[in-house]
């Protein structure tokens, strides 16, 4: 398999940001910056094979989700606690 294929991965960044645009949580973010870092290291280094580029964007994704998760995480307060019923 030819590695001048970066733009897939690339392309695929791009929808997973799109899809995280439209479903936010912080989960397609991080794999979607994932699939851009194997992007761009396919674009500068070419990179090595298949199992090589999955097992680094499945690495710079989890690290992207953990980073991401840390400077705009969960805020305190941001979850409201009913201890009454509307209908009494």
């Amino acid at each position: 398999m030819a590695w001048d294929v970066w733009w897939l991965w690339f392309a695929g960044g791009l929808v997973l940001l799109i899809v995280e645009v439209l479903a936010p949580g912080f989960i397609a973010l991080g794999i979607g910056l994932g699939a851009f870092v194997v992007g761009l290291l396919l674009l500068v280094t070419g990179l090595g094979s298949l199992p090589v580029a999955l097992v680094i964007w499945a690495v710079a994704s989890v690290l992207a989700w953990v980073v991401l998760r840390k400077l705009a995480g969960e805020r305190k307060g941001q979850v409201k606690l009913w201890t009454t019923d509307i209908n009494e």
